[in-house]
């Protein structure tokens, strides 16, 4: 597991979680500190619920065991003592009363944490296969609605600035309409912070089964959407109240920034060229200051 990684990966796993398993789920996240002198059994009796339930919870967050998971909560918690970023004295929690100055502090901590859990998770393999399809691809299309639907924009801006045929695409129907006229010649990319959005799964999916290459940008590694793709790129996100399903757009945008860095890498030659030919254009439209009289 990567480093400060539990507590987030259990408020990505929350919402799919129900009944007992979720109120333990709660509770951890109410007090991490408080959970590390507990028992399986204490912590079950907390909850309302029983030992079997915690043991459950853990399997289902993907963690071997209770001890596993006490583990990682005191690891967790030394780093955060120990964190520049002050994480330790700041929460993610934002009251109606707060002043201007802690806001910012949570908003800024909250996007470097993410931001920096996603990079110390980056699998480099994947992020490798992913660029070298992009490169050769003889289209790529993005798809992404709400939120995703910005960065599959985002992703698109990018990569076809470097000369890459690509398509954003975020109205489901649009999106299906071209997924269904992809080849195995082709890569199709779906962003979804849950992993769980049908309108960007299953374009993916029907790309995935016209042989395109389909690469799954999500929190959720095992998602649906994740599920349906060939190549899994992982972004972290650590939300406040204010910001909860957007908190991870720093963290997803690094791993967009990474594919293209090595995309434009990869094709070298073309990227070039392709910068070169458009450079002029936004000093062109820049407007000239004038000065005073």
């Amino acid at each position: 597991m990567p480093p400060t990684d539990v507590t987030t990966l259990i408020r990505t796993e929350l919402p799919r979680l129900a009944g007992s398993l979720r109120k333990v789920g709660e509770l951890i996240l109410e007090d991490p500190a408080a959970v590390t002198h507990c028992s399986a059994a204490e912590l079950g009796r907390r909850t309302g619920t029983s030992q079997a339930t915690v043991t459950r919870f853990c399997r289902a967050i993907g963690l071997d065991s209770y001890q596993h998971l006490l583990i990682e909560l005191a690891q967790e918690r030394g780093r955060g003592q120990v964190s520049d970023w002050g994480t330790a004295e700041i929460g993610p929690e934002i009251s109606p009363d707060d002043s201007l100055e802690r806001v910012v502090q949570v908003v800024g901590n909250t996007d470097l944490r993410a931001v920096q859990q996603t990079i110390d998770r980056i699998d480099l393999d994947a992020i490798e296969r992913a660029a070298q399809a992009a490169a050769r691809a003889r289209r790529i299309d993005v798809y992404g609605v709400g939120g995703s639907g910005a960065v599959a924009q985002e992703t698109e801006t990018r990569l076809f600035r470097i000369g890459c045929a690509v398509r954003g695409w975020t109205e489901v129907h649009a999106a299906a309409t071209s997924a269904a006229l992809l080849t195995p010649a082709d890569v199709a990319i779906g962003i979804s912070h849950s992993g769980a959005t049908r309108e960007t799964v299953e374009p993916l999916e029907l790309a995935k089964e016209r042989g395109a290459t389909t690469v799954a940008i999500t929190s959720d590694p095992r998602s649906p959407l994740a599920r349906a793709a060939d190549i899994r790129l992982v972004s972290t996100a650590s939300e406040t109240n204010f910001l909860t399903g957007i908190g991870g757009r720093h963290s997803v945008l690094v791993l967009i920034d990474c594919l293209y860095v090595r995309v434009a890498q990869l094709s070298y030659q073309r990227a070039s060229a392709s910068l070169a030919l458009t450079d002029h254009i936004i000093p062109q439209h820049s407007v000239k200051s004038r000065r005073a009289r």
